[in-house]
C-alpha cells in the first residue's frame, strides 16, 4: 500500500462544505452530536439512493446471473455463533490512563524514545505506591515527562506531587504509549463490536440478539430458499445493500468509520474446482485468461476473483472515482483470514490517507459450511449438469456506501480562480460530480422573477425534465450567484430561460435555452424540444 501526503486543510474544506450545503449533518448535533453516527440531508441522500441505485442496477438489472434479497437487521443469534462472529469479531482496545481516551490497540503507530518510570508519588502526609510510566520522544526536556507524571498522580488525589523512585530505559517501536501524551495505555483487551439487544419484555439471555455486523450472512442464511424460487444455476450470485452496525472503539475521519452504515455486498457462489475439472477436463488459471474475457464455464476460483476485481474497478470508473485514485492492495497470505484463499481491496486516496473502499475476498464454502453444521440443514447444491452435489464456493465483492460517498465527495471537491466578465478575480468552488451521481442533474433559472413570460417558460421546462430526472428550480439572486450555488451542490448542467427564449430579441432563437456545462462554464444554445435527448444520455 502506497503512502499518500494527508491534506488536513482539503479535508477540512470537504466537511465545511458537506455541512453548509446539506450533505452530511453530524447526528443529534443539537444534543451535542453522537459520536459515529450521521444524516444525510436534502443533497446528501439524492447522492446516496444514485449511488445504490446504479449499484443495484449494475448487479441486478444488467445481469441474468445475479438476484436480490433485502433482510431483516435483527436475525436469529445463532447466525452470529455459526459466523463466528460471537466468539472472534472483537478488536484489541487500550485505554490511555491520563486521559480515559479509548483507542484501538492494533492502530496505534509504534514509537521510540526514553521510558520514565516512577514507583510512586507523594503530597504533605498522602503516599500513593501506584507505579505509572510515561514515553518521551528523543529531544524532549525530561520535565515534560515529569508534568505528565504529576498530572496523573494529581488525578488520583495527589496534588503539587513529589514523584518517586524515576528511573529511565531507552525504548524502540513500543506501542504501549499514547502518542499525544506518552502516557502509558491499560493492557489490551478485546471488545466485541457487535451492538447487543434483547428479543421481547425480558432482558434475559435467552432473548439476546444482535444489529447485524454485515449483511452477508443473511444471505448465506437465505441460499437454499434462493436457489428453490430464482431459477438460478451455479455460477450465480445474491446481493443486498442494507444498515450494518458496529460499535468502533475509535470512529474516525469523518463518515469513514463509523458505527452505523451501509453495505452493498454481493456473495457469487462458484463450482469448486474439483467439480470444474470433472466437467470440462482442465481449471482455467488466471495466467491464461485475458482480462475482460466473458465468463467461461471452466473458469477457477481464481479466474473468478480476477474477474470480479476488474468488474468493480470498472463500476468504480463508471461513477467518477478515475483508476489513478484508486489502488489495489492484495492481502498477504499471513494477513488472510483461515477460510479465505485470496482478498484484494480497492483502496481510495482520502485526504487523510490511502483507505479501503472494497474488499473482494475468495471465501471457499467457509460460511455455507459453518450455517449447514450449525443449523443442521444441508447447505448443498445439485448440479443437474455435473451429476453432483456439492456445497459451492465464493467470492465476495463488499462495498461501504457510506466510504464510497465520503470518496466521490474529495474527489469531486474543487477550487479554481475564475475571473468575471468584469475582470473580477474569484475563487470558485466546484464539485465536479459526475452526472450519473450528483443530486441535482439540472438547476433551471428564469433570467429575472419579476418577468412572468420569463417564469412560466422556465416552469414549462422544469415540469417537462422532471418526470426524468432531479431537477432545482431558482428564480432568486443574480444569475451568476445562482450559479454559483449549484457549482457547489455538483450540479452538472444549468439552464437559463432568457429573453431570447421567448422571442424578444428576435425570431431566430425562440423556443432555445442557455445550457451551461458547470465544469467548462461553457455556455451554449439549445432547443427545448431537445433538452432530454441531449440531457438523458450524459445522466445514465
Amino acid at each position: 500500500m502506497s503512502q499518500v501526503p494527508t491534506n488536513t486543510s482539503r479535508m477540512e474544506k470537504v466537511v465545511s462544505l458537506c455541512k453548509r450545503r446539506g450533505f452530511i449533518f453530524q447526528s443529534s448535533e443539537i444534543y451535542g452530536g453522537l459520536n459515529g453516527f450521521w444524516d444525510y440531508g436534502p443533497l446528501g441522500s439524492e447522492l446516496k439512493r444514485n449511488v445504490k441505485e446504479l449499484w443495484w442496477q449494475a448487479m441486478t438489472r444488467f445481469r441474468d446471473d445475479i438476484v436480490g434479497l433485502d433482510a431483516s437487521i435483527i436475525m436469529h443469534p445463532q447466525i452470529w455463533k455459526a459466523s463466528g462472529h460471537v466468539d472472534t469479531f472483537a478488536d484489541p482496545m487500550v485505554d490511555c490512563l491520563l486521559t480515559k481516551k479509548r483507542y484501538r490497540a492494533d492502530q496505534i503507530e509504534p514509537q521510540s524514545g526514553v521510558i520514565y518510570f516512577y514507583t510512586g508519588a507523594r503530597a504533605a502526609d498522602t503516599e500513593l505506591n501506584e507505579p505509572y510510566s510515561v514515553l518521551l520522544a528523543a529531544g524532549k526536556p525530561a520535565e515534560s515527562a515529569r508534568k505528565v507524571a504529576k498530572q496523573y498522580y494529581a488525578l488520583r488525589g495527589i496534588a503539587d506531587a513529589e514523584l518517586l523512585g524515576e528511573t529511565t530505559e531507552k525504548a524502540e517501536n513500543t506501542t504501549a504509549y499514547n502518542p499525544e501524551n506518552g502516557s502509558l495505555f491499560t493492557p489490551p483487551q478485546m471488545f466485541n463490536l457487535m451492538f447487543k439487544t434483547y428479543i421481547g419484555a425480558a432482558e434475559s439471555s435467552e432473548n439476546i440478539a444482535y444489529l447485524r455486523p454485515e449483511t452477508a450472512q443473511a444471505i448465506f442464511v437465505q441460499f437454499k430458499n434462493v436457489v428453490d424460487t430464482a431459477r438460478q444455476k451455479v455460477p450465480f450470485g445474491i446481493c443486498q445493500i442494507g444498515k450494518a452496525f458496529r460499535n468502533e472503539i475509535n470512529p474516525r475521519n469523518y463518515t469513514f468509520r463509523s458505527r452505523e452504515f451501509e453495505q452493498m455486498e454481493l456473495e457469487f457462489f462458484i463450482k469448486p474446482e474439483e467439480i470444474v475439472e470433472k466437467q470440462h477436463g482442465t481449471v482455467a488459471t488466471p495466467d491464461g485468461t485475458p482480462a475482460g474475457t466473458e465468463p467461461q464455464p471452466n473458469w477457477g476460483w481464481e479466474v473468478w476473483h480476477k474477474y470480479w476485481v476488474e468488474q468493480r474497478l470498472n463500476w468504480y470508473e463508471s461513477i467518477g472515482l478515475p483508476r489513478e485514485s484508486l489502488e489495489l492492495f492484495f492481502q498477504p497470505k499471513e494477513e488472510l483470514a483461515h477460510y479465505a484463499r485470496a482478498c484484494v481491496d480497492i483502496l481510495y486516496k482520502f485526504p487523510f490517507g490511502t483507505q479501503e473502499l472494497e474488499g473482494i475476498a475468495a471465501r471457499g464454502n467457509f460460511d455455507l459450511t459453518q450455517h449447514q453444521t450449525h443449523s443442521g440443514k444441508s447447505m448443498e447444491y445439485f448440479d443437474q449438469e455435473a451429476a453432483a452435489k456439492y456445497v459451492p464456493h465464493v467470492i465476495e465483492p463488499s462495498a461501504g456506501v457510506d466510504r464510497l460517498l465520503l470518496a466521490l465527495l474529495c474527489n469531486a471537491f474543487d477550487e479554481e480562480e475564475v475571473t468575471d466578465e468584469k475582470g473580477k478575480s474569484e475563487t470558485r468552488i466546484v464539485m465536479r460530480l459526475h452526472p450519473r451521481v450528483a443530486p441535482i442533474k439540472v438547476g433551471i433559472f428564469p433570467l429575472l422573477k419579476n418577468k412572468p413570460e420569463l417564469v412560466s417558460k422556465a416552469i414549462e421546462v422544469r415540469d417537462l425534465l422532471r418526470p426524468h430526472m432531479n431537477v432545482f428550480y431558482d428564480e432568486t439572486g443574480a444569475i451568476g450567484r445562482r450559479y454559483r450555488r449549484q457549482d457547489e451542490a455538483g450540479t452538472p448542467f444549468g439552464i437559463t430561460i432568457d429573453f431570447d427564449t421567448i422571442g424578444e430579441n428576435g425570431p431566430e432563437f425562440e423556443g432555445t435555452v442557455t445550457l451551461r456545462h458547470r465544469d467548462s462554464m461553457k455556455q451554449e444554445r439549445v432547443k427545448i424540444s431537445e433538452l432530454l435527448a441531449f440531457l438523458l444520455p450524459q445522466i445514465r
